[in-house]
């Protein structure tokens, strides 16, 4: 098995805003996280990369509290401004305590657009630790995860899905966007296969 090049852990927007919202437009994605167990296996893969002293990096919603560079121009931005979710310095921003971040993690904020690239420090991050590799955990499959794939791929980097660690809204919708959307971007595997190809 052939070992992963520079990799980085990419974990997207697990935070209590997420997996625990009110009952709404979110809550199905939160009960996909739970029936998946994506916590637990995100948290192990974490630790087998800090074990390695390899990146870990946390890529976060935090809105600004008055809400500029959040526009009403999609379903998901209309929501946001409405329930006023994600706002900098409140509960929903957090990230679980399984999680860390550790002092050694990276954390990646973004207050608008929809992808982790989008006017954020993360592509400088990640080449300034000489990242090539970029497996992806988390939130969601139907759309950070596809988005991040395809930024980081239009950046020149390898990608690797861990599928067992992210989720969709429903199972359905989690499987015909692996299949159909984040398949041609990226590697699909396992978080087991993952730490099997961890350099030491």
């Amino acid at each position: 098995m052939t070992t992963l090049i520079a990799p980085a852990l990419i974990i997207s927007e697990c935070q209590r805003g997420m997996l625990e919202p009110p009952a709404g437009a979110l809550a199905s994605l939160a009960d996909q996280a739970r029936e998946r167990a994506i916590i637990a296996g995100i948290a192990e893969l974490a630790r087998e990369f800090r074990a390695r002293s390899l990146p870990v990096v946390h890529c976060t919603i935090v809105h600004r509290a008055d809400q500029k560079g959040l526009l009403p121009n999609s379903y998901l931005g209309k929501m946001a401004l409405r329930d006023q979710t994600m706002i900098e310095g409140t509960p929903d921003v957090e990230i679980p305590a399984e999680l860390g971040p550790e002092p050694t993690d990276l954390v990646s904020a973004r207050a608008t657009g929809l992808t982790a690239f989008y006017g954020t420090d993360l592509d400088a991050m990640l080449r300034l630790q000489r990242v090539q590799t970029l497996i992806l955990c988390g939130l969601s499959t139907n759309v950070a995860l596809p988005g991040l794939a395809m930024d980081a791929v239009n950046r020149g980097y390898d990608v690797l899905l861990a599928e067992d660690c992210t989720a969709g809204t429903t199972t359905d919708h989690h499987a015909y966007m692996v299949q159909n959307v984040l398949a041609p971007l990226a590697r699909i595997t396992r978080a087991a296969d993952v730490v099997d190809r961890l350099p030491e």
